[in-house]
């Protein structure tokens, strides 16, 4: 006896409306398998790089791209616009401290490295501008630099750039980071350091988070310090420059050297 034609309605697979309900048919199953649309505004993001260029994106639109690499499928625009309006601009979500970063919903391990792998990107690039130059005789670039790595930081940091005899940086180094308003830089420790990596020559740098770049008082007696004590050994301090969020001030330009 013949066997009966299969109903195909009933040979369906069920998705996840149920067997029962009576709103099931066939033509749920292209709707239930949709990519979901954070996905879809990924690829959208990634074809307008490809289509318009980077410069096409918003600030919080590349944050938002970045941190897809510490979200596989997640919607990272929200986590996006609250970095940005907490720490208020991208540069300053970069450079902000992980236990700033922490104190915002959803920010990890994993988000607190992505973005300083991407803040480090941009130091070196700055950076690589630099090296092996003399950097006396390439101070816009240097400037951009040092404006770069310690600009809309939060915290104090005392670095210095080391010079050989060509004026080429050999290193560049955070001797110190202080509190938010403060920093101690120890002159011995400064000349040791610049005898360690055969330095004739340096450069002092901090930042002012405050964003007022006028040398205090305390910053020119550090400043004349480390002079007398760099003087001794033959090691040349070219300038202290102050950092503030948009610009920066050299100390020999006021003629405080």
């Amino acid at each position: 006896m013949p066997s009966k034609p299969k109903d195909l309605k009933s040979a369906a697979p069920r998705l996840d409306l149920g067997e029962d309900d009576p709103a099931y048919s066939l033509q749920d199953a292209p709707a239930r398998t949709q990519i979901p649309d954070n996905i879809g505004h990924r690829e959208r993001l990634r074809q307008r790089v490809l289509t318009a260029g980077a410069e096409s994106l918003a600030d919080y639109e590349i944050l938002e791209m970045l941190l897809f690499a510490a979200s596989s499928r997640g919607d990272t625009k929200p986590l996006a616009k609250a970095l940005m309006r907490n720490f208020g601009s991208l540069s300053k979500v970069l450079k902000a401290e992980p236990d700033a970063l922490r104190k915002i919903d959803k920010v990890g391990d994993a988000v607190i490295t992505t973005l300083k792998v991407a803040e480090i990107l941009g130091s070196r690039m700055l950076r690589s501008v630099v090296e092996k130059k003399n950097v006396l005789g390439s101070w816009q670039a240097l400037l951009e630099y040092v404006h770069g790595v310690m600009g809309d930081r939060h915290i104090e940091h005392f670095r210095i750039l080391f010079l050989n005899n060509k004026n080429h940086m050999i290193a560049d180094e955070i001797q110190h980071s202080g509190t938010v308003n403060h920093t101690t830089a120890y002159p011995r420790e400064v000349v040791k350091r610049a005898l360690e990596l055969g330095a004739t020559a340096i450069i002092l740098v901090h930042n002012h988070p405050s964003g007022d770049t006028t040398p205090s008082p305390a910053d020119i007696h550090l400043t004349r310090e480390i002079i007398e004590a760099a003087e001794a050994l033959k090691i040349k301090v070219h300038d202290h420059l102050i950092v503030g969020h948009n610009d920066s001030v050299s100390m020999k330009s006021l003629g405080l050297l």
